[in-house]
């Protein structure tokens, strides 16, 4: 069962308790309009995203670009319920400053121009490398979306880090091995934060979607 939860906030927020996806083989999606593809933000951007967070110790590698058949394990995203796919996707390497690698930071769409960023960041716990995994998800959202979240005046949250502490809070009194937080329309982008237990790890992962 799905359970959605809405707070009051010009920018729709909702936590789901993701149990199940069914995909329908029937449903046909339409192609992306060009015009997705050129607004928003650009694969230059990870530059940006680097800097950034190299004032922060935390390290990003320089992109790499994945064309095979490996692709969808890195730039998959969902539209409409059905997995979709992209032409083409970067991938770095988010590295702490101990040295350990904690995840990757993903961009895809045509060769031109994206229309998805995907950090996933996992972790031994929730807690461990709490500090690094705000910095990445708020430096990925203030730089490809906007640093615009004073301007919404969310009556619940108030800033990018107050809305991933409470994702984690209900996370921690939910029964569900996945949880997802969406922030609908936020300067026309949608965001998600996902949590996933794994079997000695968990998984936190930001998706950014033109």
């Amino acid at each position: 069962m799905n359970k959605f939860i809405l707070i009051s906030i010009p920018v729709v927020i909702g936590i789901i308790i993701l149990s199940s996806l069914l995909i329908s083989n029937n449903e046909s999606v339409e192609p992306e309009s060009n015009l997705i593809y050129d607004a928003g933000f650009t694969y230059y951007d990870i530059e940006k995203i680097r800097n950034i967070l190299a004032e922060q110790n935390i390290f990003v590698s320089s992109p790499t670009a994945i064309t095979d058949q490996t692709i969808d394990q890195y730039c998959t995203y969902f539209q409409k319920g059905l997995p979709r796919s992209v032409e083409y996707c970067t991938t770095t390497a988010v590295v702490n400053a101990d040295g350990d690698t904690i995840g990757n930071i993903n961009i895809g769409g045509n060769t031109q121009s994206p229309i998805l960023a995907i950090a996933n960041l996992e972790t031994s716990s929730l807690e461990s490398n709490q500090e690094e995994t705000i910095a990445v998800f708020k430096t990925m959202i203030e730089t490809l979306v906007c640093d615009c979240w004073d301007e919404k005046k969310s009556a619940d949250y108030e800033s990018v880090t107050d809305w991933m502490e409470g994702v984690r809070t209900f996370y921690y009194d939910s029964d569900q091995r996945s949880i997802t937080s969406k922030i609908d329309n936020l300067a026309d982008h949608e965001i998600f934060l996902e949590i996933t237990t794994m079997d000695n790890s968990v998984l936190q992962t930001l998706i950014i979607l033109k």
